[in-house]
């Protein structure tokens, strides 16, 4: 499906900061972001539930874990082999057992009655449909549009964690490895657009030293965690030293959860370069073959 193929994101990215948006290059930011950064983890999103009450693991707990987890993705991952990925999946971020912070079991809260009967009706569309009635019923990172590595928030996957950062007076842009999105956004204090977007709409701000992202206006095609367009998330991108910048955002939704909750993870400094993720919108090759294996595998027509 994906053929990765050098390219400068570097470029890429400061041209579409300056020359596309045209601003001027100089940077007066407080805090110094700019580099690629990678930010894969084995860490999972939510605490297993037969690891509640434990935040972090012994170093003999966490390599029995990291060996269990590695044997059962190389076993069920079925887009690339663990010579894909990066290093930083096979490991427990300092023995972390989950990426959420708050709340303190490590999960995200229950879902309100409004988003169980939202999920309730996505379950029974789904019975009347097969999997691949048509190119809109496989998911969106099959068909090549969005990819939940990318964001936002940004979440570690078994590989194309990298994500480069480039700053200008007026605009931060932040271009992901995976599926090549990048996010423009603005600083200059300018209000949030209307349009929903499939990334949403991001604005910017310093507080100190650190980046703060505010993004609104998402559409439900890309839900995050079953959201909708009331997803209301803050993203802080911190630098705690010279390698690591700490990522750490909080998701909101009235309509779906019964309350905010954060995520957290270190990202670290990496030489790059960046390598283009060549999956091409629509992924065209690849869904006509998985339409024509579906009708393939469907019963003959009866009489």
């Amino acid at each position: 499906m994906a053929h990765r193929a050098l390219t400068s994101y570097s470029l890429i990215a400061m041209a579409v900061a300056t020359a596309s948006l045209g601003i001027h290059a100089q940077r007066t930011a407080p805090g110094d972001l700019e580099g690629i950064w990678n930010y894969a983890t084995m860490t999972p999103l939510e605490r297993p539930r037969d690891l509640a009450g434990k935040p972090s693991l012994t170093p003999a707990e966490a390599a029995d874990y990291e060996r269990q987890t590695l044997e059962r993705q190389t076993a069920t991952n079925n887009t690339a082999g663990p010579d894909w990925w990066d290093p930083g999946t096979r490991f427990l971020t300092n023995g972390r057992t989950s990426l959420i912070v708050d709340p303190s079991d490590g999960r995200i809260p229950a879902l309100t009655p409004e988003a169980q009967q939202r999920a309730a009706a996505r379950t029974e569309a789904g019975r009347a449909r097969g999997p691949a009635d048509g190119p809109e019923d496989r998911a969106l990172n099959e068909r090549c549009l969005n990819w939940s590595v990318a964001g936002p928030p940004m979440l570690p996957g078994v590989y194309n964690n990298n994500v480069q950062i480039v700053q200008t007076r007026d605009y931060v842009a932040i271009a992901s490895e995976m599926i090549h999105d990048a996010r423009i956004v603005p600083m200059d204090g300018r209000a949030h657009d209307t349009v929903p977007r499939w990334m949403g709409d991001s604005r910017g701000r310093w507080e100190g030293s650190t980046l703060v992202v505010d993004t609104t206006g998402f559409t439900e095609k890309t839900a995050f965690r079953g959201s909708t367009g009331h997803l209301h998330l803050v993203e802080r991108f911190t630098r705690v030293d010279a390698d690591t910048v700490e990522y750490r955002f909080t998701a909101e939704d009235p309509s779906t959860w019964s309350r905010a909750f954060t995520g957290m993870f270190p990202m670290k400094k990496t030489a790059g370069p960046i390598y283009e993720y060549a999956c091409h919108e629509g992924n065209e090759r690849s869904m006509v073959g998985m339409l024509r294996g579906a009708r393939a595998q469907e019963p003959p027509n009866q009489p």
